[in-house]
């Protein structure tokens, strides 16, 4: 029996953080666990305490109470299908009938620094819940598209994880409380989704009097099925300090014959803001509304696993359990990776793309388990994800109408990385044959039984994406035994790590004193003027405010009213000055080097006193650099422009990934697959060079969102907008939603040039570009340069390219002249030491040489080293090393068959005797070279690998 989880919460201020136990479902008694279900609606009750006795803050809201519409259930026109775009549908219209404002999910990809990813419904609106914003709505309703790693252990081998899941949610910030979520709970449940009230059980926290007389006086429920529960299950909190409060949850019993158990399971303060948070996961009313026995045979998900299943050869029904679970990690792990692809996530090593790689490395690997080769329809170098991708994506139309805009791109990165990712694990399979064929010379040795370590099998499942079952499988084919225990326990470790990082939602102030408490909102006057006068309304040094600062001292000042634009959206903040008048008072001025936004909308003006003092409630001048607020226009419109030429040189999909606006450059970072070509730079460089000739006037429009994307309007990728926005075009070329600065007509931007193109993170590019005073800069740098080279080399300008080559040719014949004599110096040197060698082994038959050559560079090595082996002939092993330079050893380690026959190995040999030197290195069986950085330790080294040598090889001929 599982349930839905009603968590009422009352709003407090200066603890603020929102816990992980929003999570989707918590079980709540106990029960058999293969009769139960639990779905989680719930209302959270902020109660809040105080961190220090002596003081007591509340969380409060400028917005008024919007009035409840009137209440409307019609059984007659109820679309009573039981689809799940159906039941997200009938949720959302329930509480919007019931005065909710539809809001549209939140990107998986969060404005929030404090998680890694969107894992719960009420996250986009954690700034209302701390008071740093203020409410837009009383009341509001969502679909959230939801994403957690943390259990993706347990996904396919229970009837309900995942790491893909949509959350419907209902909020109240300050308007219902307990008495309307409950009523509206079960009625949603009873008599919307029409669930019998018999199969239904109650659980609220062990104090909550409120909560349980409301289910049971006002709603009916019978006290038997109403159960009180501890701390542990039925209240949330966020830690020793911070907004808490009692929870409560709806069951639906799937199996009520058999029963279930009860169990046994500071000072708290009501504050005024009381707010609503309930959670409802769909997959889980899904599975309940098409009486299914897991959430993934909804239709939500099992189109997906029969996508897997055609390409698999195998029938979902028809398959043992092992197969199912398989095939359930699939359809779970698709869903993930192309909604997080769709969002901007790309696979890489880091963060949210790590998340993402990991995810589709495990679909890769449990595909093959299931025997899926190649794409799966015959071709055996193609990928298969991206065949069942397609289906993820055309499921997508009523969770994400972007996702099929985006879906050439989802295709295109998912068949990059699976069919690296394979390259990948056929290095793994090699290095499993290494592996266990060490594992067996070394039982053969020590006369044991052969096992590969834990730690090794981890490494190939962890690194190469090896599955253990296939360790296992040609393991035990090698009579070689897995040691599991140990891979457990570098499994578990893993898990740990993976669960503390950025799985909970953190509501925190970062100082006892919030500004937001005392400042209003900074009306921002920029877009107008670059002058204007302001009251100071506050003062922060060090993060403490104070009522005056000195000269010299470093300073945050708050404004009324300002034309510095604070730093958002990829802009930096404008520089300037704010200065008080001489009069009767001393003359201030504050040197202003950056402007940021604090939490809300108040700006935060950050500077040095270079004259006199500031106080508090004085009235300033504050003037923005008029030329350097021109320099960040010009590149906040170019960056416009190069987003528009992208598009129309290397394709429409492509999206922005980020960007700098500054005052000598802009940055523009992009999602392609390679690097661009030099023709395409030059054809974008020529696309925003005639741009700008065009003198083309922009136009800014403030209008609603759903207007602005309708009329075709692109989003800046991670940014949060309202329901109002602003949106500048260039027309016939560019319309963006931005807040920030711009030139007036392209013509200002006078000139674009392309400085760097690169590669920053798997499948993201990033071009730097200077535009206006920095072109012009830029250009007469360049050209200084030039004028530079050809007075040096004595030619024009346009003869610079051939006399250059011309030199490189001539450097080229000299360095190999050179090279060859000091191999030729090196191989008369090996002739002189050859001699040198002994004799090594019972039978005497194999010849070492362990020498030194002085500074004899690595080719001149590999020379001497080559001529040795050929003198003393097989069998034989030779050792050389040298200091070619300050600083730098050279080693190098070469042996004939007769030695690699006896199971020594070059690569392997020299690595340990290079780590004496400061180095490391390694190489094929017969040849190796390594290196160091510490060359006073070399003869050491060379020692220990003489010793070493004859020391193995009598071993091994004895």
């Amino acid at each position: 029996m599982e349930g839905l989880k009603l968590q009422n919460f009352q709003g407090g201020k200066p603890f603020m953080l929102l816990p992980a136990s929003s999570v989707l479902c918590r079980s709540s008694f106990r029960t058999r666990r293969e009769c139960s279900l639990t779905i989680s609606v719930g209302c959270r009750e902020f109660v809040g305490f105080t961190i220090r006795k002596e003081r007591e803050m509340q969380m409060t809201t400028k917005a008024s109470v919007q009035p409840v519409t009137k209440e409307v259930v019609d059984d007659k026109s109820k679309d009573l299908t039981t689809s799940g775009d159906s039941i997200r549908r009938r949720f959302l219209e329930f509480y919007a009938s019931r005065g909710h404002k539809i809001l549209p999910s939140a990107s998986l990809v969060p404005d929030d620094p404090t998680v890694l990813l969107t894992i719960a419904g009420m996250l986009q609106f954690k700034p209302v819940f701390l008071g740093k914003v203020p409410r837009q709505v009383a009341r509001a309703t969502t679909a959230q598209r939801c994403i957690r790693t943390n259990d993706v252990e347990n996904v396919g081998r229970t009837a309900r994880h995942h790491t893909f899941f949509e959350m419907l949610g209902n909020f109240s910030f300050g308007d219902y409380f307990k008495k309307e979520a409950i009523r509206w709970a079960w009625e949603l449940t009873t008599i919307e989704f029409g669930l019998p009230a018999d199969r239904l059980w109650v659980s609220v926290y062990e104090d909550d009097d409120e909560a349980f007389a409301i289910w049971h006086h006002q709603v009916g429920v019978p006290v038997e099925r109403i159960q009180r529960m501890g701390e542990d299950d039925n209240f949330w909190s966020s830690g020793p300090t911070g907004p808490c409060g009692p929870c409560s949850e709806i069951y639906y019993d799937f199996h009520p014959e058999r029963g279930c158990t009860d169990t046994d399971d500071g000072s708290l303060e009501p504050l005024k803001q009381k707010n609503i948070d309930t959670g409802l996961g769909l997959e889980r009313m899904a599975r309940i509304l098409q009486k299914v026995p897991n959430n993934y045979e909804t239709d939500l998900i099992y189109p997906i696993i029969e996508k897997a299943s055609k390409l698999a050869n195998v029938s979902y029904f028809l398959a043992n359990d092992q197969t199912k679970t398989q095939l359930k990690i699939i359809g779970d792990h698709l869903r993930a990776i192309v909604y997080l692809i769709s969002d901007g996530v790309v696979p890489s090593n880091i963060g949210r793309g790590y998340v993402v790689r990991r995810l589709i490395r495990r679909a890769v690997r449990t595909g093959r388990l299931l025997g899926i080769k190649g794409d799966g329809r015959g071709n055996p170098e193609g990928a298969f994800l991206p065949e069942i991708a397609e289906k993820v994506i055309e499921l997508s139309s009523q969770i994400h109408s972007d996702v099929k805009s985006r879906e050439s791109r989802i295709i295109e990165e998912l068949k990059r990385e699976e069919l690296r990712f394979v390259q990948t694990l056929e290095r793994g399979e090699k290095l499993l044959e290494q592996m266990l064929a060490d594992v067996v010379l070394k039982a053969r040795e020590n006369r044991i039984l052969p096992c590969l370590a834990g730690r090794d099998a981890f490494l190939l499942y962890d690194t190469y994406g090896f599955p253990v079952e296939i360790t296992m499988e040609v393991a035990e084919e090698r009579g070689v035994k897995i040691d599991m225990n140990g891979f457990e326990v570098e499994m578990e470790h893993q898990k740990r790590q993976s669960q503390a990082a950025h799985n909970t939602v953190k509501l925190s102030v970062e100082n006892d004193e919030e500004i937001t408490d005392i400042i209003s909102d900074t009306e921002f006057l920029g877009y107008e003027t670059l002058a204007a006068r302001a009251v100071v309304e506050g003062l922060l040094v060090n993060g403490k405010s104070v009522l005056q600062v000195s000269e010299g001292s470093d300073v945050e000042v708050l404004l009324n009213r300002t034309p510095f634009y604070a730093e958002s959206g990829g802009q930096i903040g404008d520089n300037g000055l704010i200065c008080t008048e001489s009069g009767k008072k001393q003359k201030s001025v504050v040197e202003i080097k950056d402007v940021q936004k604090s939490p809300g909308n108040i700006f935060v003006h950050k500077g040095t006193i270079k004259e006199g003092v500031i106080e508090v409630g004085t009235e300033v001048n504050a003037a923005v650099d008029a030329k350097l607020r021109q320099r960040a226009k010009v590149h906040h419109t170019a960056t416009h422009l190069l987003q528009a030429a992208l598009k129309k040189v290397i394709g429409k999909e492509t999206s922005q990934a980020g960007s700098l606006v500054a005052f000598d450059r802009l940055r523009f970072d992009f999602n392609f697959h390679r690097p661009l070509m030099e023709k395409e730079l030059m054809e974008i460089e020529g696309l925003i060079n005639g741009w700008i000739g065009d003198a083309t006037l922009l136009q800014t429009k403030v209008m609603p969102l759903t207007e602005a994307k309708e009329a075709g309007a692109i989003a800046m990728f991670g940014e949060k907008y309202g329901e109002q926005v602003r949106v500048v075009e260039v027309p016939g070329v560019s319309m963006e939603l931005c807040g920030g600065t711009h030139v007036s007509s392209t013509s200002e931007i006078r000139g674009f040039r392309i400085i760097t193109e690169q590669g920053i993170a798997s499948g993201i590019r990033r071009i730097e570009a200077v535009a206006g005073d920095a072109f012009i800069e830029y250009v007469n740098a360049r050209d200084n340069h030039m004028r530079h080279l050809c007075s040096t080399l004595k030619v024009k300008a346009e003869e610079v390219t051939t006399r250059v080559e011309t030199l490189l040719d001539e450097l080229r014949v000299v360095r190999n002249e050179v090279s060859a004599a000091h191999a030729k110096a090196a191989v008369y040197k090996a002739s002189m030491i050859a001699s040198n060698a002994f004799p090594v082994g019972s039978s005497k038959k194999i010849r070492v040489l362990v020498e030194c050559m002085d500074d004899t560079d690595a080719d001149s090595l590999k020379s001497a080293a080559e001529y040795l082996i050929a003198a003393l002939q097989d069998p034989a092993a030779v050792i050389l090393g040298s200091s070619p330079g300050e600083g730098k050893v050279s080693l190098l380690a070469a042996f004939t068959p007769g030695v690699v026959d006896l199971g020594l190995q070059a690569g392997k040999f020299i690595g340990p005797i290079a780590k004496l030197c400061g180095g490391g290195g390694g190489g094929r069986p017969n040849f190796a070279q390594a290196g160091g950085r510490k060359p006073e330790n070399l003869s050491n080294a060379l020692a220990k690998a003489r010793e070493d040598l004859v020391s193995i090889i009598s071993e091994k001929t004895r």
